[in-house]
């Protein structure tokens, strides 16, 4: 099986969702983890799905900023920020 069979965590809504949180534009993001604006773009847009890698560098980029990915029984992944009121 290839990396279709794996389970992401980051869909391209969460993505959109975590740089909302954030108030991070595409630009923002794409600096912040070292990855083109054009990945991001085609990502959210789902053009096409991206690298376990990228998957990587884009949840912790995220998780640095103050993202927290939580697991929601019943429902999936959500998210929360670490310091609402920082």
């Amino acid at each position: 099986m290839g990396q279709g069979a794996r389970e992401t965590i980051l869909t391209p809504a969460l993505c959109r969702a975590a740089r909302g949180l954030l108030d991070w534009t595409q630009t923002d993001l794409a600096e912040r983890a070292a990855v083109s604006r054009s990945t991001i773009r085609d990502y959210e847009g789902r053009h096409h799905e991206i690298h376990r890698a990228t998957e990587a560098q884009l949840r912790l980029a995220f998780e640095e900023g103050g993202v927290r990915f939580v697991e929601i029984e019943g429902a999936g992944t959500g998210l929360c920020l670490a310091n609402p009121a920082g």
